[in-house]
Formats: C-alpha cells, sequence, structure tokens
C-alpha cells in the first residue's frame, strides 16, 4: 500500500468575507491511496485560522501518514487525534479504494440520481448592498433556506436586511438562519438574540466566541431563538470532553462539519451524543473541492436527516474539479450522467 499527497489551492471567484476576514485563496491536500492496482483519493481541507490542526508541522504530519500507512486507518485515525481533517482526508482515501468507483463511496437513490439533499443559500459578508443582491439571487434559485453571515457591517444593517426578506416571505416560505462565527460580545448577545427572535429566526450559530462556556450555557437557557455551536466544537476531541460540552451548554444544535471535527466518525460520535441529550444536528461543509464536498454529501445522505444542510454548491472557485454535483431549487443532487475532472495524477 502506497499513500502520496499534493498540495492544491483553491481560487475564490469573488473574495468572501467572513468575520475573521476576507478568503480570496484555501489550500487544501489531496491524498492518493494506492493497492493492488486500485486507487483511492481523499481531501484533507484545511482552513486556515480555523482549524484545529493549523500548524507548522501540518505537512510533516503528513509525510509521517505516508510513511507508516501500513498500520491502516483505525491506528492511523487515533494517532491523528489533533490533525482532524487529516482524519478525514484519510477515511475518505480508504473507503474510496474500497469502492468499486473510486468516486461512489456510499451508493446510493442519491448517487443514482433518485433523491437529492436539501441545502441552504449562503450569503457572504459584504456590505449592505451586494448583501441584498445575494439574498435576492438566492431565492430566485429557488432556495427555501437560508443562511446569512453576519458580523461584517453593524447589526442594525443587517437586521434591515432580514426585515427585507420577512416583508416578502413569512418562516413558513423561507427559513432564515444566521451565523455569528462568535462575534457577538457577550454583555451584548442576549439583548442582539431577541431583535433576532422578532424576525422568526430558525436559529443562530455561535453568537459568542468559542471557549466561554459558562456565558454560552447562561445564553442557550435564556435565549429566545434556538442556539447552534459551530466552532465550540473545534478542538474538543474526547469523549468525556464531548460529554462535559454537552452537559454544561446544552445548546439546541450542534453543526458538524467533517473536515474539522474528525471525519465520519468524530461526526457520528458528536451526533450520538447529541441524541442523546435531545439536542438536534446538521452537517455542513467546509470550503472543501468538489472532491470532498462528494465525500461529505453521498454520506450525508445516508444519515436521513431532513433539514437543510450546510453544503457548499462547489461553485466559489475558478479551479475546483468538475463532479457531478448540481443544485437546483435549493437542493443538492448527484447527476451519475455527468463525469468527473479529476486533477493530474488521479
Amino acid at each position: 500500500m502506497k499513500l502520496t499527497y499534493q498540495r492544491y489551492d483553491l481560487n475564490f471567484k469573488k473574495p468572501s468575507g467572513t468575520s475573521r476576514g476576507v478568503l480570496t485563496q484555501k489550500e487544501t491536500w489531496l491524498l492518493r491511496l494506492e493497492s493492488d492496482g486500485k486507487m483511492g483519493i481523499g481531501e484533507c481541507g484545511l482552513l486556515r485560522s480555523l482549524s484545529f490542526d493549523d500548524r507548522p508541522d501540518y505537512e510533516d504530519q503528513l509525510k509521517w501518514v505516508c510513511e507508516n500507512i501500513e498500520l491502516g486507518l483505525e491506528v492511523l485515525w487515533e494517532a491523528l487525534l489533533e490533525f482532524p481533517s487529516i482524519q478525514f482526508g484519510l477515511e475518505q482515501a480508504f473507503k474510496s479504494l474500497e469502492s468499486e468507483d473510486a468516486m461512489l463511496l456510499f451508493p446510493s437513490d442519491f448517487t443514482a440520481g433518485k433523491a437529492s439533499i436539501a441545502i441552504n443559500g449562503l450569503i457572504w459578508m459584504e456590505e449592505e448592498q451586494g448583501m441584498k443582491r445575494q439574498i435576492d439571487e438566492k431565492i430566485a434559485q429557488g432556495f427555501s433556506c437560508v443562511k446569512l453571515k453576519i458580523g461584517a457591517i453593524d447589526l442594525e444593517s443587517e437586521l434591515r436586511l432580514l426585515r427585507g426578506i420577512r416583508t416578502h416571505f413569512d418562516a413558513d416560505k423561507i427559513e432564515l438562519r444566521v451565523d455569528a462565527n462568535g462575534g457577538f460580545k457577550y454583555s451584548d448577545a442576549l439583548d442582539n438574540l431577541f431583535k433576532l427572535a422578532e424576525l422568526q429566526i430558525h436559529s443562530i450559530e455561535q453568537p459568542i466566541a468559542q471557549g466561554q462556556y459558562d456565558s454560552m450555557a447562561a445564553l442557550c437557557k435564556s435565549t429566545p431563538l434556538p442556539i447552534a455551536l459551530d466552532e465550540e466544537l473545534i478542538g474538543v476531541v474526547k469523549r468525556s470532553d464531548k460529554e462535559n460540552l454537552l452537559d454544561l451548554i446544552r445548546p439546541q444544535y450542534i453543526i458538524l462539519k467533517p473536515s474539522l471535527v474528525g471525519g465520519f466518525r468524530g461526526s457520528l460520535e458528536w451526533i450520538a451524543l447529541a441524541e442523546a441529550r435531545g439536542i438536534g444536528w446538521w452537517i455542513t461543509s467546509a470550503l472543501e473541492s468538489n472532491i470532498g464536498l462528494n465525500a461529505i454529501a453521498q454520506w450525508t445522505f445516508t444519515l436521513n436527516n431532513s433539514m437543510p444542510q450546510g453544503l457548499g454548491t462547489g461553485g466559489l472557485y475558478t479551479n475546483n474539479f468538475d463532479a457531478p454535483l448540481v443544485v437546483q431549487k435549493g437542493q443538492l443532487w448527484y447527476d451519475p450522467t455527468l463525469q468527473w475532472d479529476l486533477p493530474n495524477g488521479f
């Protein structure tokens, strides 16, 4: 068995704003696993400044994995607790290797083109008119769930945008989610949540910065609208620590990005712990290329969660890989008649 890797930089079609700054490029690392004449492919989706494994020795760790691939997935996964994106890349690569078709990891009605996955339309941070234009486009494209990243402009302007949607569409027609990316001060957070609740917001992701467990617990207890933990889960790798976090904070939802929480296995552990506590959940991609998105989407379909998922559309980049993933009217489809255009060497 042989494992190799290569870096691939994804270029955004237009700068994409988050509360941490504007993104113009995203690095990713592609894995090629070979054995007995077969090939498997995986993607290690690293998010600089956000990923738990954004470390200077990241590539050194990839080299170590390549040198020790004969240890197998189970042993390597346990050794990589501090590198969740590599855990996920390896899970994909091994699953791909053992599949008849390297890109068909979880055959289902989804991969057969018979069923789709409901997804939210993502509105990136920018100036008010630009965000309004994005909203209009998503609604025109048929999305019934829209998620706004907030925090780039003042809250009143963002509330004005949300009111504009509610003027034309009630909560039965358009589900609104917001993602604060930890941008609220705790002293302002509850007041902000009440203002948002007036607009029938479905949920808010990470209203205050991660690590403030007592403050987040107080918010989740008093909030007028559901709170979803996102960044809060990053770096929490021991089962006991996951249990303690959920028991203390008691969020209404958790959001799982496989690249950030240990891939399929790490996500499934979070799901089991959440469901045991009556906490809801959904899956979100993390700006992967279509290779990683393909794996996440196929796996997500098998979970039978009817809520709109936070899966990307593959259309953010100028140099993504052509894939059978298609978005129609707020639904992600897999069109088996379309062909993959994989990078050189795959």
